[in-house]
């Protein structure tokens, strides 16, 4: 009876996975290549033969299902964002096409950001593919809601019985197929850990060849000071012997800008130690967070958001919270470079900024950022770093391109542009326009290098035998049409995208096909 059921699963597997041979194919003919390694540019075709490809080069008369002609346009790995927010919006009903994300050519996304996210792996992907996906999705383990399920919001050192248990849940994330451990020590309650506990977690991740992305301490002059914080994760590279990321990488506020040189120095003097040091980088001058981690002191946020406004109705603690949001102001640059992106009480305050709002009421902008964060607080863009720091950091042949983006509803809000824009502003601006980095470098930062960083050996590249995740686009025509005030709009200039080689563009049009994965590190 075993011996039946058995070869009754076989014959099932195989009439479910079609033989190669009757797979469908794609030619990609006489485009402009760039294999994602950062070479130059080679004419060439690329044949896709089911979900990989089978050939590039000059491949004559070759034969195939389908034919694009790229002539004049450039071919391209699929683009891999090593920092995004849009597993929520992913998940979610009529959103799991992910078309602002292929828009601008990303055909992979790293979730669970900045130490925040499910800690179930399993639940999580369940929930991605319910309605199938429009991209892959690799997964993050976050530390900060691993810390809030052991420990709370509590300021404090775990016991070694909860460090014990944020071990377990840790392995058991990396067993469910994780790529690595995020961590956000700039928020609560991941501020809260003393780096002691970061390593012990990175040693699990060690096991797995998991990788580490941080949202370090302090970007600015919040607590140790940006220098010190990036440190801090270079420290977890050496203790646990693994790829280290300092994502989103900036120098944030006016009283640290020119850091960029510094934040350079330490990662070169890093990496010549032996240590894997990476960053990842979005292209653009402004930040996106909340209102109360941009202002308020991490004291006063211990132990969750109802004691957080206990404190608050307290007048002599609150007079010390006034002080420490004066000082959280000034290293933002001033209320005129806080702009409201969401504020569920009152939308029309939306793309405002502080200082209008404040200036409308008659009163101080703290006053009334204080008055926002006790009705509900608020998200925001804040216009907070330099064009030479930008530049800088681009630059370095370890920064990858990333866009911290979030996927929500057309309309809602006023978001980030980075949320639809960031990978082809990189492109336009920086690369046709400026010229801050050359074109087959941007790419590789998009392709290659994160692939490189977390492992994905198929991924990222173009060559036989890798997986068909092809971005074909036309530079002259790339363009990120979102603004800071007028963000709801899809990059332009991707011609086709092809996701484990399913066209989910194809001559400009999205053709409706969820081809994604949730990828698990094997």
């Amino acid at each position: 009876m075993l011996r039946r059921s058995l070869a009754l699963l076989i014959l099932l597997l195989l009439v479910a996975a079609p033989a190669r041979g009757q797979e469908r194919s794609i030619l990609i003919r006489n485009g402009r290549v760039l294999d994602g390694s950062g070479n130059p540019w080679l004419r060439a075709d690329v044949l896709v033969v089911g979900d990989r490809i089978s050939a590039v080069g000059r491949l004559g008369d070759v034969a195939a299902d389908e034919v694009i002609d790229a002539t004049g346009l450039y071919v391209s790995p699929g683009f891999i964002d090593s920092h995004s927010h849009a597993g929520p919006g992913l998940a979610s009903p009529g959103l799991s096409h992910g078309e602002p994300l292929l828009a601008m050519g990303l055909t992979t996304v790293f979730v669970n950001p900045d130490g925040g996210g499910p800690t179930d792996m399993t639940g999580q992907r369940y929930e991605l593919l319910a309605e199938g996906l429009g991209v892959n999705v690799a997964q993050l383990v976050p530390h900060g809601s691993v810390r809030r399920e052991v420990v709370g919001y509590y300021d404090r050192a775990a016991t070694p019985e909860e460090l014990e248990r944020m071990r377990t849940i840790v392995a058991e994330g990396m067993q469910e197929g994780a790529w690595g451990l995020s961590s956000g020590t700039f928020y609560v309650p991941g501020s809260y850990a003393p780096p002691a506990e970061i390593e012990a977690l990175a040693r699990e991740i060690a096991h797995y060849g998991g990788t580490y992305t941080s949202h370090i301490r302090d970007e600015s002059t919040y607590s140790v000071g940006l220098i010190a914080a990036v440190d801090e994760v270079i420290d977890v590279g050496r203790a646990a012997g693994i790829p280290v990321v300092i994502t989103h990488v900036k120098a944030l506020g006016p009283l640290v800008w020119g850091y960029g040189a510094a934040i350079v120095a330490r990662v070169e003097r890093a990496r010549a130690e032996g240590i894997q040091v990476f960053a990842d980088q979005y292209p653009y001058t402004a930040s996106a967070t909340g209102l109360e981690a941009a202002l308020m002191p991490r004291w006063a946020q211990a132990g969750g958001r109802d004691a957080m406004l206990s404190r608050m109705a307290d007048p002599d603690t609150m007079a010390r919270v006034h002080t420490g949001m004066v000082d959280g102001l000034a290293r933002r640059g001033g209320a005129d470079r806080i702009q409201f992106r969401r504020y569920r009480p009152d939308p029309s305050i939306e793309g405002r900024l502080l200082s209008d709002l404040a200036a409308e009421r008659g009163e101080d902008p703290i006053d009334t950022a204080v008055d926002l964060i006790r009705r509900n607080g608020a998200s925001i863009v804040s216009y907070n770093m330099s064009d030479e720091d930008v530049a800088t950091l681009m630059t370095q042949p370890w920064t990858m391109t990333s866009s911290d983006g979030g996927l929500g509803p057309m309309g809602e809000g006023v978001p980030h542009p980075r949320s639809y824009g960031a990978f082809a502003r990189k492109l336009r601006l920086y690369v046709v326009e400026e010229g801050v980095v050359s074109l087959e470098e941007a790419i590789r930062s998009m392709t290659s290098l994160p692939a490189l960083v977390f492992g994905m050996p198929d991924r990222g590249v173009l060559r036989e035998g890798a997986i068909a995740d092809i971005a074909v686009f036309d530079l002259d025509a790339v363009r990120d049409v979102a603004t800071y005030t007028d963000p709801h709009h899809y990059s332009e200039g991707f011609v086709h995208v092809l996701v484990n080689g399913v066209p989910a563009i194809r001559d400009g049009a999205f053709t409706g096909e969820r081809a994604g994965r949730v990828l698990q590190k094997r």
